[in-house]
């Protein structure tokens, strides 16, 4: 199994549904708060130049949600820039395994791709979003997305 360094916004349901998948397939987690790390321009494209612009954008950020920053009419400057500013923009989670390679989101598949999941039948292609949205009948509160 592997060993990964979770960066995550602390608190958020959608990273502890996706922290659980992983640690119920036997990964082990070095947890890193997103929203606290000293993110540089070089480290945070380790993890995002591979993407797309648009793709590098938490979709459930305020910000991102409300129209006031819509993430494919920026260039990779003014997103970079946007998501150094404001790292609740970043989208989570990101991971890195031991040997470097890193991988942005929680798209079923290509964590499965990443490290394995083995995920039960019925599990979404996605676990990317707030978790409170996901269930709107349960009372669960994001502090801002």
């Amino acid at each position: 199994m592997a060993h990964l360094r979770f960066y995550e916004k602390p608190g958020c349901g959608g990273n502890a549904r996706q922290r659980a998948l992983l640690e119920a397939a036997g990964h082990t987690l070095e947890r890193r708060d997103l929203l606290a790390e000293p993110w540089t321009r070089k480290r945070l494209l380790q993890f995002l130049a591979p993407l797309p612009v648009a793709a590098w954008f938490n979709r459930a950020a305020p910000r991102v949600k409300s129209g006031e920053i819509v993430p494919e009419a920026l260039d990779a400057e003014a997103a970079l820039a946007a998501l150094l500013a404001e790292p609740l923009l970043i989208r989570r989670p990101l991971m890195e395994r031991e040997d470097g390679t890193r991988l942005v989101g929680f798209e079923t598949a290509e964590v499965e791709r990443f490290v394995g999941l083995d995920a039960k039948p019925g599990t979404p292609a996605s676990l990317e979003g707030c978790a409170a949205a996901a269930h709107p009948g349960k009372k669960m509160r994001c502090a801002s997305s």
